[in-house]
């Protein structure tokens, strides 16, 4: 779900991996379909490795997208613009248990910030079978 799906430090929004470059990557932004080059001086992150702290474990981001998709099926996904207070709501509804010294107001923005734009592109559905097959072939 949220491979190739990356996070560029200073930039706006989330970028999917296109290609290899002599001097870093080449990616394109999942909003405006513009491609850019990222380069080892840019902080970049992959959406599929971050996970959240809890006061048990660290729970990956896809499944606190699994989540937060199955709490918006029963009400509204907050924005990352929603005030601070409908946010923290959201989120300890989303993951009672989220370690509150650890994760950060700027984090749970991040979060639905992330979520919408993967959600407004669809790009949150699990792969399909057959699907998970060809990357496997591809890889």
């Amino acid at each position: 779900m949220l491979k190739g799906i990356l996070s560029i430090s200073g930039e706006p929004g989330l970028f999917k991996l296109v290609s290899q470059a002599k001097s870093g990557i080449i990616v394109e932004s999942i909003e405006t379909k513009k491609r850019m080059a990222a380069t080892a001086t840019n902080k970049i992150s992959s959406l599929q490795d971050i996970a959240i702290f809890t006061d048990d474990e660290e729970v990956l981001l896809k499944e606190v997208f699994k989540k937060i998709k199955e709490k918006s099926a029963q009400s509204e996904v907050v924005t990352h613009k929603s005030d601070d207070k409908a946010i923290k709501s959201f989120f300890k509804e989303v993951l009672p248990n989220y370690d509150v010294n650890r994760v950060y107001i700027s984090d749970m923005k991040k979060v639905f910030r992330w979520y919408n734009i993967l959600a407004a592109h669809d790009l949150l559905n699990e792969p399909t079978e057959s699907e998970t097959q060809n990357e496997a072939i591809n890889d």
